[in-house]
């Protein structure tokens, strides 16, 4: 979706207001009659406060008795005590339900964020939108996910009063009801021009929030660390930080002028409106004999009527502002999904089927690009093959994975399942089919079995030992303090451990066989590895998952020699096909890279022997 097409909101004010009334209906009917009563007390207190003054004038022009009076300003003061220590209490307890629905809404951000179509989450207009929904709309009882019920409340308490003192005021000259009309869409008007440039520079806030936010991530780092102390990085850091920081506050006083400026014509209609409405009260009393309890009455509605208009105004405001907020969440919780997510042809991955894959013709661009990663591939993989890939950085090695695993489509071409486009498959049946391991690999602060199988609280401890044995991990497994419930890593747990390299990669390989999908992926997680150590494992993925069609990704040659076959890219092409020794009697791009890589080799492996 192209930036112009998103400067406009998809959903108008009132369409996001019924969204969270529509939520708080479903999840939590408390919020919206707590909202009620609580609109209805404040109307009340209103009035009572409004009423009693002129109550205690008016027995006191009419000489009423001693008794009569006190018991009048007892009966009010009464009824006031008890009206406020109902609405003390419901605010209290009403706090509880609004936190439920905004943690509703993080729940359901966070599901759409690790199960939407791989495509939605590179956009990087999603991502703006998925930070904005976690700092703006979900991130504390001030944000539009649990402010709006605040919002929605003191605009029905404050249309409420509208009303009532407009009635009281249709004694008076119709005059003046138009001109609070007059002024009141005048001032409406501003505020959603205000709104609107808020919105159209959106995106400008949320990119600078979110460099500011991968700064902060990047120093506290544990990884990134050493790097940091080592290479002096830390003034860097702040220096960059600093630099997005003067941006973001230049931001903001550019916002604080653009409010400010409607606040002072705000303030300049109510002073017009309040003005006009007093002069007029005055003249009555003057000329036409206003009893002294009516003036008190009318003039101090005339305030009361005035906070009720300033607060519809400042409540549309805010809500004009909350809407856009959730327009950001809805925009990301509702993006379409490319991929067939649901439905589709149910698929059920078997070791005992075979699968070809196929791609044809299968071209591929990223969003943005100025030519394709990848361009007319063809190629098909034969049920139990095992296939290399290699070639340098930025070959299109992971792309092509990717296409394969059915993370991306491609731009044009088909990729082909027994024969059948993947696209008409259940994605996520599609993604059973495959055990992967990334370079970019997932440790997640869990237990140990946890992280081997992946499903929490897992019960088949048969299994996934097995698993642990057959990756060369028992020793270390058996080590463990508390066994399968070790925890692993120190983000959450204080007895978590840590793993080497080796045993981490051991231990993404019990996480592979433990799936047992009938199509393995290896794309570089052995890239922090020395030549050999990368070859030595791969060696043993190759032996522990015999029959299976393996993908074997790497920029190492040496380190796939036992694939049935190999393939090198380069320049988003298929360069050279065939086995090892094919491609060497071949003698050309991958012979003259492998003789390059084999002396480095030679010497690693002189270093080794030597040690």
């Amino acid at each position: 979706m192209t930036e112009a097409k998103r400067s406009k909101p998809t959903y108008n004010m009132a369409q996001n207001a019924f969204y969270m009334v529509r939520l708080a209906w479903g999840k939590r009917k408390t919020v919206l009659w707590f909202c009620l009563i609580l609109a209805l007390l404040h109307v009340c207190i209103s009035l009572t406060e409004l009423f009693l003054p002129p109550l205690v004038l008016d027995k006191v022009e009419t000489a009423a008795p001693l008794w009569e009076l006190v018991a009048t300003i007892a009966a009010m003061a009464v009824t006031l005590a008890v009206l406020r220590g109902i609405q003390a209490y419901i605010r209290e307890v009403d706090q509880f339900g609004k936190v439920e629905l905004r943690m509703e809404l993080n729940l359901w951000l966070t599901l759409k964020a690790v199960t939407t179509s791989y495509p939605n989450v590179s956009d990087p207009v999603l991502r703006k939108e998925q930070v904005r929904s976690q700092v703006e709309v979900l991130n504390s009882d001030t944000s539009a996910g649990q402010a709006i019920w605040r919002v929605l409340t003191e605009l029905l308490q404050n249309t409420l009063g509208f009303g009532i003192y407009l009635v009281l005021f249709l004694a008076l000259d119709p005059v003046l009801i138009l001109l609070a009309a007059a002024t009141a869409g005048l001032s409406y008007w501003i505020s959603t021009k205000i709104s609107r440039w808020v919105f159209a520079h959106r995106q400008e806030e949320a990119a600078l929030e979110q460099e500011m936010d991968y700064i902060r991530k990047k120093a506290a780092d544990r990884g990134a660390l050493k790097d940091i102390q080592i290479f002096g990085m830390a003034s860097w850091l702040q220096d960059v930080y600093t630099s997005v920081l003067t941006l973001y506050r230049d931001f903001h006083r550019r916002a604080q002028r653009v409010r400010l400026l409607g606040d002072l014509a705000d303030v300049a209609l109510t002073f017009l409106r309040s003005g006009v409405v007093y002069s007029y009260l005055l003249s009555m009393a003057l000329t036409e004999g206003l009893p002294a309890s009516e003036f008190l009455l009318y003039f101090t509605a005339v305030g009361n009527f005035t906070s009720w208009v300033t607060g519809i105004l400042k409540g549309l405001g805010e809500l004009h502002q909350f809407s856009l907020d959730i327009n950001s969440l809805r925009t990301f919780l509702e993006a379409p999904e490319p991929f067939l997510l649901e439905g589709g042809v149910p698929l059920s991955p078997s070791l005992s089927q075979s699968y070809e894959l196929r791609l044809e013709d299968v071209s591929f661009r990223y969003p943005g690009a100025e030519k394709d990663t990848l361009s007319h591939i063809n190629l098909t993989v034969a049920p139990g093959e095992k296939l290399a890939i290699v070639g340098l950085n930025g070959a299109g090695k992971t792309t092509l994975m990717k296409l394969v695993c059915g993370l991306l489509d491609p731009t044009s071409g088909k990729v082909l399942l027994n024969g059948e486009d993947i696209r008409k498959f259940n994605r996520r049946n599609y993604y059973t089919l495959f055990s992967t391991v990334f370079q970019d690999f997932s440790i997640f602060d869990t237990t140990f079995a946890d992280n081997v199988t992946q499903v929490p609280n897992s019960t088949d401890l048969v299994g996934m030992e097995n698993a642990v044995k057959r990756a060369g991990l028992w020793e270390k497994y058996q080590s463990l303090p508390q066994g399968p419930d070790t925890h692993i890593g120190t983000g959450i747990y204080e007895d978590g451990i840590q793993l080497s390299g080796g045993e981490t990669q051991r231990l993404m390989l019990a996480r592979a066989l433990y799936k047992d999908a009938p199509i393995i992926v290896l794309d570089e997680p052995t890239a922090a590895l020395d030549p050999i150590a990368e070859n030595q494992l791969y060696l043993r993925y190759s032996e522990l998952t015999q029959g299976r069609t393996s993908f074997y990704i790497s920029h190492r040659l040496a380190s796939t020699r036992f694939c049935d076959r190999i393939l090198l890219l380069g320049d988003g092409k298929i360069l050279e096909e065939g086995t090892h020794q094919s491609l060497l009697e071949l003698g050309r791009k991958y012979a003259e890279m492998f003789e390059i890589q084999s002396q480095y080799y030679q010497e690693e492996e002189e270093n080794l022997h030597e040690e």
